[in-house]
């Protein structure tokens, strides 16, 4: 926790200082609803205590994958029911497991690049597949898209 210098509440210079987080920033989550509007004591904006713990909080979403926009329907969920976030964060984890698979068949196509034997992989038959199944609508995160198996690798 952050040391208050005046009345217990945080200036958003110290706020910004105890959380990492850019003045600019805290500005911007106040006006987009994340953190909530504040006293202002001689025109500068005044933080309770509490706010770090929610600065942290939007932080820690915002790391796991969250957009400022989900981050607040979590937020404005949990104060419907403790329960209501579940459903938010129950999408998310089928965003997550989309995007690694992403990763997964990117990693794949990379692996191919570096193993392939031609040393120009558009000029690969297997990379040329690929880019037909791309050109027929079939994502690269779809499981039935693969490169190639990869078997022979280039010396290095």
């Amino acid at each position: 926790m952050a040391e208050h210098v005046i009345d217990g509440t945080l200036t958003i210079g110290e706020l910004a200082g105890c959380t990492g987080v850019a003045p600019s920033a805290l500005r911007y989550y106040e006006e987009i609803g994340l953190l909530a509007p504040v006293a202002r004591v001689s025109g500068q904006r005044r933080y309770v205590p509490e706010a770090e713990s929610v600065v942290g909080t939007i932080l820690f979403f915002a790391d796991v994958g969250f957009t400022l926009a989900e981050i607040k329907q979590l937020m404005e969920a949990r104060s419907v029911t403790p329960q209501s976030w579940r459903e938010l964060a129950r999408r998310k984890l089928a965003e997550l497991d989309e995007r690694i698979a992403e990763a997964r068949a990117a990693r794949v196509a990379v692996e191919h690049a570096v193993a392939c034997p031609h040393d120009d992989i558009v000029t690969c038959p297997k990379f040329q597949a690929a880019v037909r199944r791309r050109l027929d609508g079939q994502l690269a995160s779809d499981p039935r898209y693969c490169v190639c198996e990869v078997q022979e690798m280039r010396p290095a």
